[in-house]
Parts: structure tokens; sequence; C-alpha cells
């Protein structure tokens, strides 16, 4: 974490809990994903939290990998290492922007902060998990790994129902309706019957 001292407390205990989130397994999925795709250029980061958040930090990486999944017109057009700090959180921003045009939602986006001073390495982790989802789904020849790494999302499946088989269906009872076939108050008891004296 960049320049902040320990918690305590309640912030401590948030703060274990966002990192409980965070899964190595998936780590090493990533950055094999990533490397596969940016090619050799893209480097390999230490194993762990850390030492994948210092590869990924300074928003190169990530510039290079959504521009890797677009065949032609490249989302990120300067793409430059730098020492500054905003320079950094700028390049991630850039990243950010292409990852939304591309497709991945703003609820599986991370927030810049989340990576540049690690407060949530899970949420940067969802948002790459996401992309790879996105690129095998899309099946354009730009996704370069295992397609066995990220499930492929639902896509939509129109059907066309010819007005003959809706005034059929219109018929049919379904089975979410409920049936009433072998329903009778038989065997029915409700304790013991009324004492008269």
């Amino acid at each position: 974490m960049a320049n902040k001292g320990p918690s305590y407390g309640m912030s401590r205990q948030v703060q274990d809990k966002i990192d409980s989130k965070y899964d190595p397994d998936l780590e090493q999925i990533l950055v094999e994903w990533i490397q596969r795709q940016c090619g050799s250029g893209a480097g390999r980061p230490e194993p762990g939290k850390m030492g994948f958040q210092a590869w990924l930090k300074d928003g190169c990486v990530l510039s290079e990998l959504i521009n890797s999944l677009y065949p032609h017109d490249k989302p990120v057009k300067k793409i430059q290492s730098s020492p500054m700090a905003f320079k950094q959180m700028e390049q991630i921003s850039q990243f950010l922007n292409a990852a939304e045009k591309y497709g991945v939602t703003k609820t599986d986006m991370f927030q810049t902060v989340d990576l540049w001073e690690g407060k949530d390495l899970a949420a940067v982790q969802r948002t790459l998990s996401a992309l790879g989802s996105l690129a095998v789904t899309k099946d354009d020849g730009a996704y370069n790994g295992d397609p066995n790494w990220f499930f492929k999302k639902a896509q939509e499946n129109k059907r066309d129902f010819s007005d003959e088989q809706m005034k059929a269906g219109k018929n049919v009872i379904g089975l979410q309706m409920g049936s009433n076939k072998g329903a009778s108050q038989e065997g029915m008891s409700y304790g013991r019957p009324r004492q008269i004296l």
C-alpha cells in the first residue's frame, strides 16, 4: 500500500475481509493469460499479491492487454511507463475506459485506487476475469489462451414463433399454474374432535 500506515479496529477488519477475497489460483491464470495475450514484453511478476500489484500498477501491461484484444483500431493510443503517480493512474484510467467500451460492465470494474494503492486487488481480478470472459465469448480470433480459463457469457437466443404456434400455446396450461389432479381432503384431520358435554 502506498504511504499508508497500519489500520486498526473496524478499518482493519474491513481491509482483512477485502484481502481475503483475493485468489492466488486466479492470479496464476490471469498472469498466464496476460503473458500469452501480450507476448514476452509483458514480463512476469513476482508471485503473490504485492508482486501482482507492482506488475500492473503503472498501467502499461493493462493497456497492452486491452490493445491486444482489438484487432484493428487500438483504444489506448499512447502507452508510456512513467515514475509519476498521476501518469500511472491516468494509464490505468485509459485501460478502464477501453475495457468498458469493450463490454465490461460498470459493476465488474475496479476503481483506479483499488490497483494503484493496492486497496482491493480482488476487484482487479474480477475486472480481468470479466474481460477474459468477454474475449472468449466474442470469439473474434483476438483471444490467446485456454478458453477453459474463463466462462463463456450467455448470448441471446431469439426465437420466432408463427401465429399458429402462438395460438396453440394459449390452449396449454403450464405446470407452473398448478394441478388439481389427485387433490382431495381424504385423511385430513385437525386434532381431536369437539367434545360436547
